[in-house]
């Protein structure tokens, strides 16, 4: 793995840094739905991120945000959120990250999210812990929901959707010391493996905004489930994710909304 570990950090560093460098540029901002919006910045990082992939390893699998998936029936496949943020990144608010994961076989071993505006590179590998910056990290030791800093974000279909996270906010911006929505969930769960948050919640989520995450947060000793608290897979459709101590206590909340 430590070959794949130091591909996957200088291809997130490479991609991050050219997104910082073109933050405060005038950007192009195409419309994939009414609020769902895709920049020159997102394809740039995608396709700088690809092209090393199928530079270095041409028979990999691909999943991406903005491209089509890329299935060559390999073991392998990288899960990519080239800009994670993107409504951030296109109004100038350096709030925003990289994130890159490598499925092997079905399991995500390797997963890391680059915060390139702090230099902040969040690794884990399954097995071996997560870390900043090489510094080992852990989730928090924070013992109740009412002492604790949780974090959402809402979908982007919010103004039609029924189940657009109002209610689930309502009921926790209440029940918990206080709520962020930063605009990014790669970072979000990053930053509940670093013990930032205690908690983390949202809906309707891809699996290239998770990747990365649940790995980092599970090698950094938190707990994942869906909001129903039911395992969570890749796949799911929903995301409760917290330090373990206040997990029971976020989900009776989140399911009494």
């Amino acid at each position: 793995m430590e070959r794949y570990r130091g591909f996957a950090l200088s291809i997130a560093r490479e991609a991050g840094l050219l997104l910082k460098n073109r933050l405060h540029k005038a950007h192009q901002v195409d419309f994939k739905g009414e609020k769902n919006i895709v920049t020159e910045g997102d394809r740039l990082s995608e396709e700088l991120i690809i092209a090393r992939i199928t530079s270095r390893y041409p028979q990999h699998d691909i999943l991406s945000e903005e491209s089509p998936q890329q299935t060559k029936g390999s073991d392998y496949r990288w899960i990519i959120d080239p800009l994670d943020g993107t409504t951030n990144y296109a109004h100038g608010y350096p709030v925003f990250s990289v994130s890159v994961a490598l499925e092997i076989r079905g399991e995500v071993r390797l997963g890391v999210v680059f915060n390139p505006m702090l230099g902040e590179m969040f690794v884990a590998e399954k097995g071996r812990g997560a870390f900043l910056n090489g510094r080992r990290i852990s989730v928090s030791q924070v013992d109740s929901l009412e002492a604790s800093l949780l974090a959402t974000g809402f979908p982007y279909n919010i103004r039609t959707a029924q189940n657009n996270n109002i209610k689930y906010f309502n009921r926790m911006a209440v029940s918990c010391q206080a709520v962020r929505r930063a605009g990014s969930a790669a970072l979000d769960m990053a930053y509940v493996a670093a013990g930032r948050f205690d908690g983390f919640w949202e809906l309707q989520l891809m699996p290239w905004d998770v990747a990365a995450g649940l790995l980092l947060i599970k090698e950094a000793g938190g707990a994942l489930t869906e909001l129903s608290g039911r395992p969570h897979q890749l796949s799911s459709p929903d995301i409760a994710a917290s330090n373990g101590i206040i997990h029971q206590e976020m989900l009776a909340e989140l399911l009494s909304a």
